[in-house]
């Protein structure tokens, strides 16, 4: 009878030490809200509060202090009820110990107890926890009352979040030129009233006009996806026909293949790294074809640097499609190309023709901002790559955003290469988190320095199966 007894008992035992686990918890985040709010001036007499808020440089001014009493509010009722579901299961075991001696709990049933009823419910309050962020004392950019008004006319939290415009983390402009990103619901063309209505005005059935950085410009605004227009795109007017496919992967297309316009340089040999006025920053080398040659292929001293001969033989024939998300001119989907693998490249023309490039050596360019929702079903893609474009700048909860959705198209078993990330080395620890909580099978993880405050993180990482 004690033998039957014990696995019971066990786990009595290890229900009472998650209560009293959960029980500091609770107390932790509370005295770490207490003292969020008091930093913040909650705890001053009613003269002060307005003078804290108001009359000194207004810090706060415009700062949801509702909604971040109800994240924070939210955490808490999540840890009350998880205790409470704990306390009662135990409780019901204590009332029927007669006939804990009649059935055992098998170690499965055990572990998914665990899974469901007690580890998903503390990792949705952590992550709800570590996405909480106070302003500065200095103020915050990221105001919703005075710049973002219709966010405050929704009431769901969560739409809230996603369309509060995301500050870059570093505070500089970002590889946008932006100081900030707006995720897409259609409201940010009501902001952007002047630009949206150059942009819809022409002449139905004519030529647009060469307009192509404008309609870019409310893309990456937020306001996306654009309404179709009744006129005919422009195209070069010497326009020539590509290159054969043996000869477009390595080599640059004819410049009269390109509208030049709205650039700074007029051909592609201008794009090239060593003209320091080439009007982009990001792909330093992309548009010189014999280093882009070297990528993914030449070894290097660098444990941040990955093959794809070596990533391909981690899935031997199960890489077939993938998306490559970054800044390029698609060198990455050209090599997989080689090992008949089909990629899709994202690209903006962020000061160069990146899209024309892309098509014009045979590869397919998706133009999209970090905005959208990506345009692929669930469970589809075999391999998601990234590289050179989401790197230490970028605001937490975004990321989260972005993440999620790669893990929405990535089939179960697919690879993430997170390719040189960087971030600062003060920073390593947030981020790793964002990359580690979808809990991936690990095949590939180094971080190396980039510089005296930066590192490079690369890894790859395998989607777990979800069956229901």
């Amino acid at each position: 009878m004690g033998r039957l007894c014990s696995p019971k008992c066990r786990l009595a035992r290890i229900m009472g030490w998650l209560q009293i686990m959960l029980g500091g918890l609770v107390i932790v985040v509370s005295i770490a809200s207490l003292f969020k709010f008091y930093n913040a001036g909650f705890f001053l007499h009613h003269e002060d509060i307005c003078q804290h808020f108001y009359h000194v440089g207004d810090a706060y001014d415009g700062f949801d202090i509702r909604a971040l009493n109800d994240r924070v509010g939210d955490v808490l009722d999540r840890m009350d009820k998880l205790q409470e579901k704990l306390e009662k299961t135990v409780q019901e075991m204590e009332k029927n110990k007669v006939d804990l001696g009649k059935t055992t709990m098998t170690r499965l049933e055990h572990k998914r107890f665990l899974e469901q009823e007690v580890i998903r419910p503390l990792y949705g309050a952590h992550i709800a926890l570590r996405q909480i962020r106070l302003p500065q004392a200095e103020g915050i950019r990221n105001s919703t009352m005075k710049e973002e008004p219709l966010i405050n006319t929704f009431v769901v939290e969560e739409i809230r979040k996603y369309i509060t415009p995301k500050e870059n983390r570093v505070g500089n402009t970002n590889i946008y030129g932006t100081e900030r990103i707006y995720n897409t619901i259609g409201h940010a063309c009501v902001l952007m009233k002047k630009e949206l209505e150059e942009y819809m005005d022409y002449d139905i059935g004519s030529y647009c006009k060469d307009d192509w950085s404008l309609s870019q410009k409310l893309m990456v605004n937020g306001c996306d996806p654009l309404p179709r227009r009744r006129c005919l795109t422009r195209a070069s007017k010497v326009y020539q026909k590509p290159y054969p496919i043996n000869e477009s992967l390595w080599r640059l297309p004819d410049d009269r293949n390109v509208r030049w316009s709205n650039y700074q340089c007029r051909n592609f040999q201008c794009l090239s790294s060593k003209n320091p006025k080439r009007g982009y920053s990001k792909c330093t080398g992309c548009f010189e074809m014999d280093k882009e040659k070297l990528k993914w292929v030449t070894n290097s001293s660098l444990p941040v640097d990955f093959l794809i001969r070596d990533v391909l033989a981690i899935k031997p024939g199960e890489i077939r499609i993938g998306l490559d998300f970054g800044v390029g001119t698609g060198t990455f989907a050209a090599r997989m190309k080689e090992q008949n693998v089909t990629v899709v490249s994202t690209a903006l023309n962020l000061g160069a023709p990146f899209s024309e490039m892309i098509a014009l050596r045979g590869l397919v360019p998706l133009y999209v901002t970090l905005n959208q929702r990506l345009p692929f079903f669930d469970n589809t893609m075999d391999l998601i790559h990234t590289t050179g474009f989401m790197d230490g700048w970028i605001d937490l909860m975004l990321m989260d955003f972005i993440l999620f959705d790669w893990d929405r198209i990535l089939r179960p078993g697919g690879l993430l290469w997170i390719d040189r990330f960087f971030c600062n080395r003060k920073d390593l620890d947030d981020y790793m988190y964002m990359f580690l909580q979808f809990r991936y099978k690990k095949h590939r993880w180094a971080i190396s320095p980039k510089s005296k405050d930066e590192v490079y993180l690369s890894a790859l990482l395998e989607k777990p199966p979800r069956g229901i």
